[in-house]
């Protein structure tokens, strides 16, 4: 079934730009190529039918994939929790993505950065919701957009830029990296939602030390948290077993 999905989807796209592309007789090089092709796609308008054949397919995809429920993972500290895994996977209100300031997206084909993992998964419709938003504009650093979350477990994607470090850390570096974490949880907060959870904003190719990172991340939460005296649990969401560590070290501090 997800085969055959895969292969309408895949030949629409490579009609769509005449790609001069074999189709593939296995399924998970079929997956690959329509990973790919949907990476470089442009916002441009598309068929609906292709969307929702899109939806039936990456919902199937879900249903073969363990989801794990924020409600099911253990506190570190009250309304704080550390969990190592794909935010994709994750059960909960908002999901934030790393992004960059075109705000679109990874056009990098099958690149394993968050913002692509998370735009492969939700489907092409979150792309053109970004640009439905955006209209050419970018995002400022420190700032946000919100989409919906489409065909992952989540109900909200909140998009941030993190700052890009070349360098030495600067104070303004800090202040946007602050900024990220910030209006996320305010977004959450102020749409009464229960659940956020963030990656390790910028400490990949923007390449923020995440030995400064951590402690941002985590006051900025914890600030944001004693403002408004909220029951939100918040998820530091890490995928290698080095930020895991990273953030077993904080919080046994």
């Amino acid at each position: 079934m997800k085969q055959k999905l895969l292969l309408k989807i895949v030949k629409y796209l490579i009609d769509e730009k005449g790609y001069g592309v074999n189709i593939p007789s296995t399924y998970e090089d079929l997956k690959k190529l329509y990973k790919a092709l949907v990476n470089i796609r442009m916002p441009k308008p598309i068929d609906e039918n292709i969307l929702l054949l899109e939806d039936e397919y990456l919902k199937l995809e879900l249903k073969d994939k363990i989801i794990t429920d924020v409600k099911d993972l253990k506190e570190i500290e009250q309304n704080i929790i550390l969990w190592k895994g794909d935010i994709t996977t994750l059960k909960c209100d908002v999901i934030v993505n790393a992004g960059n300031q075109d705000g679109l997206g990874c056009f990098n084909p099958n690149h394993q950065c968050i913002d692509n993992i998370i735009h492969t998964n939700a489907g092409m419709r979150l792309r053109l919701e970004c640009n439905d938003i955006l209209k050419g504009k970018t995002i400022p650093t420190g700032d946000i957009i919100v989409c919906n979350a489409y065909n992952l477990p989540s109900q909200k994607v909140v998009t941030t830029v993190g700052p890009q470090v070349y360098q030495e850390v600067t104070r303004q570096n800090e202040l946007d990296l602050a900024s990220c974490y910030k209006k996320s949880l305010e977004y959450a907060i102020k749409n009464e939602y229960q659940s956020i959870a963030f990656p390790s904003i910028s400490t990949g190719l923007f390449a923020y030390p995440i030995k400064k990172a951590k402690f941002i991340a985590y006051n900025s939460v914890k600030e944001i948290l004693s403002k408004y005296n909220v029951d939100l649990k918040v998820i530091f969401n890490v995928f290698s077993e080095s930020d895991y560590g990273e953030y077993r070290t904080l919080f046994k501090n």
